[in-house]
C-alpha cells in the first residue's frame, strides 16, 4: 500500500492483488500484455548470413512465417512464457490484408531509421494486469503502407519522417477508435474478460470486421520437444472453443454474440476459424508445407474469399473468431461495434453480458483508485492524466523476451544449420544466455528488446506503482544467465557487448529507498543481493575501461549514439584513445552509488564500513584523475579553466593530449557524480568515520584540489564528495542555464546550441568529421541513424541532473543562488533551479494557455480534436528548440520518468514547494498555489455507476435472456456474481472510508505546510541518500 501514516492500512482491491502475488498465494500477473508489438525483424529472428535482420525477417513475411523466438500482435495478451497468445486482427474491407499487427518502416526504409507508422495508444494499465485498455485508430479508407515506405524513401536526412497523419488517411474523420478493454476476475487471475469496443467517427456507414486471434507459439516445429506435447485447439460448440496445452492445461475460448449494426436487428454472430502457426513455405518460397494449413489461413480466407485456406475439422494450434459488422453498409456514424469474449478454465454455455460489463467497469473503477493513492495532492487533470498514461505505457511495454544463445547459434534439430560465417557477425562471447523473462522493453514496436541503461532507468516510476517488478528487472541483469562472467552487463541484442552507462547502481538504491518511502518496506535482501553482482560489474570497468590504470576511463558510446566527432564504439581514426569525460564522470557517478548502498548496509551489518571505505577512496582517485593537478609539466586535465567546462581529450600517450571542445552533455555528466554525507550516519558508523577523518588530515592534498571540500561542512553540517567544486559548478551552470546554449524552454539540450553556428570540424587522412547543433532528427546515419544527441532533450539524463542539483543543494543550502536563466537578473538556489528544469520538462507534454502541447508541434487534430487531444504519444527524445516529439513514439522506458517528475513537482508533496507552473505562473510558492488553486480539484474514484461511461450496447441474445423468469439468480449465481466482481460489503466499504478520510487529513496537511512555507526549501532527502533510520 501506499503509507499514508502509521495508523492506516487500507489496502485497495489492486494493492491486495499485488500483495497475493508478491505472497504467492494468487499468481495475478501470470497473464498480461506479453505480447511484442513487433517481432519481425528484431536479431533473434535473424538466420541470415550476413546479419542483416530488416532484410532477413522483413514485415511482408511475418503474416506467412512462424517466428521461432516469440510473437506479436495488436494489444496482445499472453502467459509469462509466451506459450499461449491472444491478440487482434482488423479489416476494413479496402486493405489487401488483415490488421493483425502494426506497421511501421525498417531502418533502411526510414530517412531516420527504423519507425512505427501507426496511430495507437496505451491508455491503461494497472501492475496486475486486471484491467487494461488500449487505443488503436484504423482508417476506414486503404492503409497507406506503399505510400508511407515511398515517400520515406524519396526524403533524405534533412527532412522530416513523413507520418501516418501526414497521408490524408484519417481526414474527415474517416476512421474507427478501437478500444480493447482487458479484465480479470476479482477472485481469479487466470478469468480473462475482453471488450472490443469500435466507434465510427465517419460521417458515412462502414464495415468493419473484428477477428480476436487465439494461438500457441510454435515450440514444436524445431526439434526440441516430443510430437506428443504439441498443443491444439478445437471447436466444442457454436461460440465455444477449447485449447489444450500439456503445460497451462484446458482453457476454453468463449464468444458472446455481438448487436447487430444492419435494418434487420439481428446479433452478429462469430464464424469459428482453424490453422496452424506453421510457416507458408509454398507462399514464401515455392517450396512444400509441412502442414496443410499454415499461419497466414486467416488473411487467405476473409480477404481473398479462399475458403480451403482453413481447416474443415475446426482444429488446430491457432484459431480466430470472424465478427463481420457489414451488414447495411456497416456501423452507423457515431455508433459502435461490441465484441465480448472470454478466456476461461471452465466451460459455460453463455456470457453473462451485464456482468461481463460490470467486472469490467469494477476493474476500471480500482484503477482508478489505485492511481489516485500513488499521487493523491491535488493536481491538474491534465497532468494527472499525463501521468497515468506514462505508468500505462510502462505496463503495456512489458515483454515475453526469450533467447538462449546455444539454439540461436547452432540452430535447431529440425531446421536447416544457419550459415556458419553468421556466428562471427555478432554475441559471440554471450554463450552463457539463457534467457525466458518478462522484460521491461525500451520502446513496443521500435525497441522490442531490452537495453541495459534504459531499464534502469524504467525502474524509477516501476517502484513507484510494483516494487516488486523493478526489483526483478534489476536482479535479472546481475543474474548468471544475464549477466557474463567477466562482469559486464548486456547492452542490447544489437550487441550484448556494447557499453551503456553504468547507472544500475542507481537505480538499485532509488527503487529501493522509493518502496521504503512509498510502501513502507525496506527490502535489504535484494539491495545486498544485487550489490553483491555489482562489485563483479565494478570491477569489470575498471579492468576493461581504463587503458592505463589512471581512473580515467574510456568507454565507447555510452549510449549517447553520435554525440562526438567520432564512433565511440571503434578505434580512432587519428590513433591514440579517448579519454571521456563522460565515462570518468560516471565512473565516479558509479562510485558514489556504491558507496551509498554500501553505508545503508553498513547500518545493519557493520563488515560494510570496510567496503564503504573502498569506494570512498576509489571516488576521490578518480576525482583526482579527472583534473591532473599533481604538478608535473606534462599533464593535460580534461576540465577547461578558460571555456569553464569538462571536454573529451585524444590521448597518444604521455604528455600528448589534444581536448575536443564540443560543448555537450559529455561535460555535464560530472555534475551526476554528487553525494552528501550525513553527519548523523558518519557518527553511527566509526570505522567508516575515521577512513574519511584520516583522508581529511593526511590525504587533504588529494582530497581539496579539484573537488568540493570535504573537511568544511555545509547544510546541516553535511559532507560533500563531488567531482566539481563550488568554483566550477557556478561555471558548468551559467553554460547550462543559457538558454543560448543548452537551456531550452522544454529542458536540458543535449549539444549546446552554441555549435549551431560554431561547428567543431577535425580533417583526417582527408576525411572531415564534424558535429554541429542539430535541433531535431539526426543528419547521420550513425547508429542507424534514428537517434539524436547533438541536440534534441532526453528526459533520461535530464532526470539525473535534476537529482544532482537536489544534491547540491542539499550541501549548499538555499545560500547558493546561480542566476537562471543565465542573463535573466533572476538568481535561485540549486533547488528552484530543479524544479525550474522539471517544470520546462513537464511542458514538453502538458497543455500550455493556447491548449497547445509542444511535443504535437502545432497539429490541430492532436491539441484540439476532441478524440485526440487527451491522448499522447511518449517519444524517445524531444527537438531542442521546439519541443517536437522525435524518434520512437511509445518509449515509455525513459520518458516515463515524466511520470515521477509529476509526482515530485506536479502535485504538492511535503517536501516539494511548487506544483507544476503554468506559463506566466509566478515562482513564490503562495501566489503559486493561490493561482492553482483556483480550480476545481476532485479525485475520479468511485464514480457513481454509469456516470461518464458510454453505454455500451449489449446483443439481444443476452437481453432476451436476461429478462425471463426462469433466470432468476439463486444463491449460487449470486455468489458466483460476487465472486467474479468483486465483494463490496460494508466492511469494505468501511475500510474504504477510514482511508479516505486519512487521505483527506494527509492531504490538508500538505497543503497548510505549503501556504505556511515550512516547504519551501526541501528536496526529496530521504531519497537521495543513505541516512538513520527514521531521519
Amino acid at each position: 500500500m501506499v503509507k499514508i501514516d502509521a495508523q492506516h492500512e487500507y489496502l485497495g482491491e489492486e494493492e491486495k492483488r499485488l500483495k497475493e502475488d508478491r505472497e504467492k498465494t494468487k499468481y495475478w500477473k501470470k497473464w498480461g500484455p506479453y505480447v511484442a508489438e513487433r517481432q519481425w525483424a528484431t536479431v533473434r529472428e535473424d538466420y541470415s548470413g550476413d546479419g542483416d535482420a530488416w532484410s532477413h525477417f522483413p514485415h511482408e513475411h511475418a503474416r506467412s512465417r512462424t517466428f521461432r523466438w516469440g510473437e506479436d500482435g495488436i494489444a496482445g495478451v499472453s502467459d509469462t512464457h509466451g506459450l499461449q497468445n491472444i491478440a487482434f486482427a482488423f479489416w476494413n474491407g479496402e486493405d489487401d490484408f488483415l490488421k493483425e499487427r502494426l506497421f511501421g518502416l525498417s531502418n533502411p526504409q526510414g530517412n531516420h531509421g527504423e519507425s512505427i507508422k501507426e496511430a495507437h495508444f496505451h491508455v491503461d494499465n494497472v501492475p496486475t494486469h486486471s484491467y487494461m485498455k488500449l487505443l488503436y485508430k484504423y482508417p476506414q479508407a486503404k492503409f497507406p503502407y506503399e505510400d508511407l515506405v515511398a515517400e520515406n524513401g524519396r526524403r533524405g536526412k534533412d527532412d522530416r519522417e513523413y507520418q501516418i497523419l501526414d497521408t490524408g488517411v484519417f481526414d474527415d474523420d474517416k476512421y474507427w477508435d478501437i478500444v480493447i478493454e482487458t479484465a480479470k476476475e476479482a477472485d481469479d487471475p487466470e478469468e480473462l474478460l475482453f471488450r472490443v469496443t469500435a466507434w465510427n467517427r465517419g460521417p458515412n456507414p462502414a464495415p468493419l470486421h473484428i477477428i480476436p486471434h487465439v494461438w500457441f507459439r510454435n515450440t514444436w516445429a524445431w526439434g526440441h520437444e516430443s510430437a506428443d506435447k504439441k498443443p491444439s485447439i478445437s471447436k466444442v460448440d457454436d461460440n465455444v472453443a477449447q485449447s489444450k496445452h500439456y503445460k497451462l492445461g484446458d482453457r476454453y475460448f468463449q464468444l458472446s454474440p455481438s448487436p447487430g449494426v444492419g435494418p434487420s436487428g439481428q446479433d452478429v454472430q462469430p464464424e469459428l476459424l482453424f490453422t496452424d502457426n506453421d510457416t507458408n513455405y509454398e507462399a514464401l518460397y515455392g517450396g512444400k508445407n509441412v502442414q496443410p494449413y499454415v499461419k497466414d489461413a486467416f488473411h487467405r480466407h476473409i480477404v481473398d474469399k479462399e475458403k480451403k485456406a482453413v481447416n474443415p475439422k475446426n482444429t488446430g494450434t491457432k484459431t480466430a473468431a470472424w465478427f463481420a459488422f457489414d451488414e447495411g453498409g456497416g456501423v452507423a456514424p457515431g455508433e459502435c461495434a461490441v465484441v465480448r469474449f472470454k478466456f476461461s478454465k471452465h466451460y459455460e454455455t453463455y456470457l453473462d453480458e451485464e456482468e461481463f460489463d460490470e467486472i469490467i467497469d469494477k476493474r476500471k473503477d480500482e484503477a482508478d483508485e489505485f492511481y489516485y493513492r500513488i499521487s493523491p495532492l491535488p493536481m491538474a487533470e491534465d497532468l494527472r492524466n499525463i501521468q497515468r498514461q506514462a505508468f500505462a505505457g510502462m505496463m503495456w511495454t512489458k515483454q515475453f523476451y526469450h533467447f538462449i544463445w546455444d539454439q540461436w547459434a547452432n540452430g535447431d534439430p529440425n531446421q536447416p544449420p544457419p550459415p556458419p560465417e553468421r556466428k562471427a557477425i555478432r554475441n559471440t562471447q554471450w554463450k552463457h544466455m539463457h534467457l525466458d523473462d518478462i522484460l521491461s522493453m525500451p520502446d513496443s514496436w521500435e525497441y522490442p528488446f531490452f537495453a541495459a541503461w534504459d531499464s534502469a532507468f524504467h525502474c524509477i516510476p516501476l517502484a513507484m506503482i510494483d516494487p516488486d517488478f523493478a526489483k526483478k528487472q534489476l536482479d535479472l541483469f546481475t543474474r548468471e544467465w544475464y549477466m557474463h562472467p567477466n562482469g559486464q552487463l548486456p547492452a542490447y541484442e544489437w550487441n550484448f557487448g556494447d557499453v551503456n552507462p553504468p547507472v544500475h547502481a542507481w537505480a538499485t538504491f532509488r527503487t529501493f529507498k522509493i518502496e521504503r518511502k512509498l510502501y513502507g518496506r525496506e527490502d535489504l535482501d535484494f539491495l545486498e543481493k544485487v550489490f553483491h553482482k555489482l562489485l563483479l560489474n565494478f570491477t569489470w570497468w575498471v579492468n576493461r575501461k581504463d587503458f592505463d590504470g589512471k581512473n580515467v576511463f574510456e568507454g565507447g558510446f555510452l549510449g549517447l549514439d553520435n554525440i562526438g566527432l567520432f564512433n565511440r564504439s571503434e578505434p580512432l581514426p587519428t590513433g591514440g584513445v579517448l579519454e571521456q569525460a563522460d565515462s570518468t564522470g560516471w565512473m565516479a557517478f558509479y562510485c558514489l552509488c556504491m558507496l551509498n548502498i554500501s553505508l545503508e548496509l553498513a547500518k545493519h551489518r557493520r563488515i560494510y564500513e570496510d567496503i564503504a571505505s573502498k569506494f570512498f577512496e576509489h571516488f576521490i582517485l578518480i576525482s583526482d584523475a579527472m583534473t591532473y593537478k599533481s604538478g608535473a609539466t606534462d599533464e593535460k586535465s580534461l576540465w577547461n579553466e578558460e571555456d569553464g567546462f569538462y571536454y573529451d581529450a585524444i590521448s597518444w600517450g604521455g604528455p600528448w593530449t589534444q581536448q575536443l571542445p564540443i560543448r555537450s552533455l559529455v561535460g555535464l555528466i560530472p555534475l551526476y557524480a554528487t553525494l552528501t554525507l550525513e553527519p548523523e550516519l558518519l557518527n553511527k558508523l566509526p570505522s567508516f568515520k575515521k577512513r574519511v577523518q584520516w583522508f581529511i588530515e593526511n590525504r587533504s592534498d588529494v582530497a581539496e584540489r579539484n573537488m568540493a571540500s570535504i573537511s568544511k561542512r555545509g547544510n546541516h553540517d553535511r559532507i560533500l564528495l563531488s567531482l566539481v567544486s563550488k568554483d566550477r559548478l557556478e561555471k558548468i551552470l551559467k553554460r547550462m542555464l543559457d538558454e543560448d546554449e543548452f537551456f531550452s524552454d522544454h529542458g536540458i539540450r543535449s549539444l549546446s546550441k552554441y555549435h549551431e553556428k560554431n561547428p567543431v570540424a577535425m580533417d583526417v587522412n582527408g576525411q572531415e568529421f564534424k558535429v554541429s547543433y542539430i535541433s531535431g532528427d539526426s543528419d547521420s546515419g550513425l547508429f542507424g541513424g534514428n537517434s539524436n544527441w547533438r541536440g534534441p532533450i532526453w528526459l533520461c539524463v535530464n532526470f539525473l541532473l535534476v537529482e544532482s542539483l537536489q544534491r547540491f543543494y542539499m550541501f549548499y543550502g538555499p545560500n547558493l543562488k546561480v542566476e537562471c536563466p543565465t542573463g535573466s537578473g533572476d538568481f535561485m538556489h540549486l533547488g528552484h533551479v530543479s524544479e525550474e528544469i522539471q517544470h520546462r520538462l513537464q511542458h514538453l507534454m502538458a497543455r500550455g494557455d493556447d491548449g497547445r502541447r509542444a511535443i504535437n508541434d502545432g497539429d490541430d487534430r492532436l491539441d484540439f480534436d476532441p478524440h485526440w487531444k487527451d491522448n499522447l504519444w511518449f517519444y524517445e527524445f524531444f527537438d531542442g528548440d521546439s519541443g517536437r516529439g522525435l524518434g520512437a513514439t511509445h518509449q515509455c522506458g525513459w520518458t516515463g520518468l515524466m511520470a515521477r517528475m509529476i509526482h515530485d513537482t506536479g502535485q504538492l508533496t511535503s517536501l516539494n514547494s511548487i506544483s507544476c507552473r503554468l506559463p506566466q505562473t509566478p515562482r513564490t510558492p503562495s501566489t503559486g498555489m493561490d493561482h492553482y488553486f483556483d480550480d476545481v480539484f476532485t479525485r475520479n474514484v468511485g464514480r457513481p455507476k454509469g456516470e461518464g461511461r458510454p453505454k455500451i450496447r449489449r446483443s439481444s441474445t443476452t437481453r432476451s435472456i436476461g429478462a425471463r423468469s426462469d433466470f432468476d439468480d439463486d444463491d449460487e449465481d449470486v455468489q458466483s456474481r460476487v465472486n467474479s466482481v468483486g465483494p463490496d460489503t460494508a466492511e469494505r466499504e468501511k475500510e474504504r472510508k477510514e482511508a479516505d478520510e486519512a487521505t483527506a487529513n494527509y492531504v490538508s496537511e500538505q497543503l497548510s505546510r505549503v501556504r505556511s512555507h515550512q516547504s519551501v526549501d526541501h528536496v526529496n532527502e530521504d531519497e537521495f541518500e543513505a541516512q538513520l533510520d527514521g531521519q
